[in-house]
């Protein structure tokens, strides 16, 4: 719910705010459900549909018996539970189990797939499991079957698969967080039916590159709309939308043709692009070039010995394909590589044609780039 100053100051400002949940009851009319506006009905010839997402939760048995924690929940706690058992191994996952083994609690991870960040490009996942392994309990291949109330907090049921044999273990923690992804929220205002919204398999607004769905006037960006869960995503998109509902014949596509993403977990990852996976996949002619953070200046003052830097791209148009980082600052690290891809430009440009300052970490970046066969 939005904080009493939070609508104090957008009344002040001209808004209207109505306090309370919602359901679409026909195209383009919304009804009040509840609070001091219940019943009343609203329409308008531009609605914004920002509804955003929530916690998946998988049907395990027994969960509904322990007060498990989200990624919705978790930051709110009062005190850090001296164990921690995280179920999804995730960008959430990586984050929230580098938060709390930094304060102190103990960190189990089960993921069900054979590495942590899968979705991350393998060179980048295996690295960040291993380097995992040393601050976390990280149980690979494994899943949660049960889940049991205990008098100090829970424990849990792990069945892990290693060759053809599963076997079963009991893990005890004060605390269990559910990190297995999260879901678009259309279902809980009637969006396809009364609305009259398109969605996708997965339950997100279908909407075209300006951010309109199929119903004449009605409008979405962010989780409800993309599978980016990217708040950076979501912030380009509501510019771009702003500039759409204010200037209707000079419309604008959204940022769809690159979504960068990091991960703020120890070490700290950030990619753009397709990985080398999905570039072998699709058949497309590539280089690849890697620099270890230890080759330049500032690598070698870290005495960093397991952070690189990987670029991926056409040995023809020089357009990158995909940059991978793992390491100290990749999120900012990334910047350059994300701008020449968005921008078009290509690696020998990116590489040559500016100055990189020595003896920055960026030194790695411009040395990845120039080692580009």
């Amino acid at each position: 719910p939005m904080h009493d100053d939070a609508v104090a100051y957008r009344r002040a400002n001209g808004v209207d705010v109505f306090a309370g949940s919602a359901r679409f009851v026909e195209p383009k009319v919304v009804e009040v459900l509840d609070g001091e506006h219940a019943g009343e009905r609203l329409t308008a010839d531009n609605i914004v549909v920002t509804v955003g997402s929530r916690p998946a939760v998988p049907p395990i048995p027994g969960l509904d018996t322990v007060p498990y924690l989200t990624s919705d929940t978790i930051m709110r706690i009062d005190e850090v539970p001296r164990s921690l058992l995280v179920l999804g191994g995730g960008f959430i996952a990586a984050e929230l189990g580098h938060v709390f083994e930094a304060f102190g609690a103990a960190v189990t991870i089960v993921q069900r797939g054979p590495r942590l960040l899968m979705a991350e490009d393998v060179e980048i996942s295996t690295t960040y499991t291993r380097l995992a392994r040393n601050r976390f309990t990280v149980l690979t291949n494994a899943a949660i079957t049960r889940v049991e109330r205990t008098a100090t907090g829970m424990r849990a049921q792990v069945r892990t698969t290693k060759g053809a044999t599963p076997s079963d273990v009991w893990i005890e923690a004060d605390a269990l967080l559910v990190a297995t992804g999260r879901i678009p929220n259309t279902d809980r205002f009637d969006a396809a039916g009364a609305g009259g919204l398109e969605l996708d398999a997965h339950g997100h607004i279908v909407v075209n590159a300006y951010l309109q769905s199929n119903v004449p006037g009605v409008w979405s960006f962010g989780d409800v709309a993309n599978h980016f869960q990217l708040k950076h995503m979501a912030n380009a998109e509501r510019r771009v939308l702003s500039h759409n509902l204010q200037h209707p014949h000079e419309l604008r596509p959204g940022p769809a043709y690159a979504a960068p993403h990091a991960v703020f977990a120890d070490p700290q990852i950030a990619s753009i692009g397709m990985t080398e996976e999905q570039v072998v996949a699709a058949g497309l002619p590539h280089v690849i070039s890697r620099k270890r953070y230890a080759d330049v200046a500032y690598g070698w003052a870290l005495e960093d010995t397991t952070s690189f830097v990987k670029v991926i791209a056409d040995p023809t148009t020089r357009l990158l394909h995909g940059a991978h980082i793992i390491g100290p600052q990749a999120a900012l690290l990334i910047q350059p590589l994300l701008q020449a891809r968005m921008l078009g430009q290509t690696v020998d440009q990116v590489a040559r044609d500016v100055v990189y300052i020595h003896p920055a970490l960026s030194e790695a970046v411009e040395n990845a780039l120039l080692e580009l066969p």
